[in-house]
């Protein structure tokens, strides 16, 4: 973790001190509350890719295992487990005098109803089935044994079980109530049981007293919906927001919250990278010459240096140099203005050539970027356009519908801090994220890593990936940044975690 200490920004300064005109409430004692710049939209754990639902979920629902921000992978509500028949069995032990949040008790019958319903029916119906596809089975051996039957060995599946899709679910709750209700009234083991959620606006959960690791020492959590980063910084200036969580934050306002002696700002390395991704199906973006073209007309160093101000680092293929099969050989194509027109020309573009550019209405740093890309596709005779929209608008219908623009922004989160995670939701034909590409080759290559016990060799076919993406030219890749919180002096035991998984069981407040 590092702590940030920085300078001022005057117009910053200013903006701030038009949400500190209020007098900051008595806090109510153990309540946290904490800024999310997204409403998930859903709390299904198979319904999501978001780290926004992340921040909030991972204090309602367990997975077998877990991994804290140390990012080391120990037991959850496994409390062991061995690897068996060559890797394609995997028993766990499950933990005994556990309870979901209704009072149903967790069980090995649990486990199974969780991994039934992910690669089932319901489960298709959201993003996170693919993650799991070597799964093909849970057996019960006991009231608190299980085995996992794979299909071929899952090199990753461990750390795929601490997170999103594999969280237990209570099968009498969901039975009883319904799908629509538990998504919106969710139940798991976790430390905090849900309250309230009121759409846009925020979720509400209050201690679980029977967690199995001990009641929380926070009484309740608030989480609120706030989508603009001034009015996020404000009001945890004003003393109503405990904690604003990545990825909010402008790199711009870092000085506004490093200047109040009540708050600090906690900027620790993460997975989260920003592309600009191509539309390979439609328009002059098709043409893989005119894609190449519009990488080299960007100067991303500089882009990286002055609007991120050391808060991050170029990228050559869409994934940080903490993801295992990150390649540090493979360098980006380099800023050329000059090849850049002359593979336009090759390309039949004329000069004045329109295309749009989607990027999320609330993110401000992008927001930014974007206007200097523009500037710069502008020096090399393209007319680019920028059309923001709101975050859950762009990214559950605009994107997965192909209905974007010539380029768009994909923010990505890479949870697994392994490549497969993120190639496979980007590249392989039908993903959710990937509305456009549909590349037998890449398939294969995707496909292939997949089962692979063979550190090594699993490494160097997803630096092919990265080599084959890069050279395909299926995105203008940008940039890695920090995760940046804004934080409360009166918070005690916070640590960030560098991928938004809050878990606030030990926190206090002052």
């Amino acid at each position: 973790m590092r702590i940030m200490k920085r300078g001022l920004l005057p117009a910053f300064v200013a903006l701030a001190m038009t949400g500190t005109a209020f007098t900051a409430p008595a806090h109510a004692e153990g309540k946290l509350t904490l800024s999310s710049s997204q409403d998930p939209g859903s709390w299904d754990p198979i319904d999501t890719f978001l780290v926004a639902w992340a921040a909030v979920s991972t204090n309602i629902f367990e997975g077998l295992t877990y991994r804290g921000p140390d990012m080391e992978l120990v037991p959850g509500l496994a409390e062991s487990w061995e690897e068996l028949d060559e890797g394609k069995r995997i028993r766990f032990k499950l933990r005994q005098n556990v309870s979901f949040h209704n009072g149903e008790p967790f069980n090995a019958e649990a486990v199974k109803y969780t991994f039934d319903r992910l690669l089932g029916e319901e489960g298709a119906k959201g993003p996170q089935r693919s993650n799991y596809v070597a799964v093909e089975s849970v057996e019960v051996i006991d009231d608190y044994t299980v085995d996992m039957k794979l299909s071929t060995p899952d090199p990753v599946l461990l750390t795929k079980l601490a997170g999103y899709g594999a969280m237990i679910v209570p099968p009498k709750y969901i039975e009883e109530k319904g799908e629509d209700f538990f998504n919106l009234n969710p139940v798991g083991t976790g430390p905090f049981k849900f309250v309230s959620y009121e759409p846009k606006v925020g979720i509400k959960l209050e201690a679980f007293q029977d967690y199995w690791g001990g009641a929380p020492k926070l009484s309740e959590l608030e989480y609120r919906f706030i989508t603009e980063p001034a009015t996020a910084v404000a009001e945890l200036q004003a003393g109503r927001v405990d904690i604003v969580i990545p990825p909010i934050i402008p790199i711009g306002m870092i000085p506004v919250i490093d200047a109040d002696p009540n708050l600090e700002v906690v900027s620790v390395p993460g997975p989260t990278v920003d592309a600009l991704r191509f539309n390979t199906r439609d328009g002059i973006t098709a043409d893989p010459k005119v894609r190449k073209a519009i990488i080299m007309a960007v100067d991303r160093k500089t882009i990286v240096d002055s609007i991120l101000a050391g808060q991050g680092a170029e990228i050559a293929t869409f994934q940080s140099a903490l993801s295992f099969g990150h390649d540090e050989e493979l360098a980006p194509l380099p800023y050329d203005p000059e090849a850049s027109k002359k593979l336009l020309k090759e390309a039949g573009v004329e000069p004045g050539e329109s295309l749009q550019i989607d990027i999320r209405g609330n993110d401000a740093t992008m927001n930014e970027v974007a206007q200097v890309v523009a500037s710069y596709l502008q020096m090399v005779g393209l007319n680019a356009t920028i059309k923001p929209y709101e975050t859950n608008v762009l990214l559950n219908d605009i994107i997965p519908q192909g209905k974007t623009g010539a380029m768009f922004q994909q923010k990505w989160g890479g949870w697994t801090f392994d490549y497969d995670n993120t190639a496979y939701s980007m590249y392989h034909s039908g993903e959710k994220w990937n509305p456009y590409e549909k590349d037998e080759t890449l398939d294969k290559l995707l496909e292939s890593q997949r089962p692979l016990t063979d550190r090594a060799e699993r490494e160097r076919i997803l630096k092919e990936i990265g080599a084959y993406v890069a050279d395909r030219a299926l995105e203008l890749p940008l940039y890695n940044t920090n995760a940046i919180y804004g934080v409360s002096k009166r918070v005690n035991n916070f640590i960030a975690p560098p991928d938004n998984r809050l878990k606030l069981d030990d926190v206090t407040v002052e």
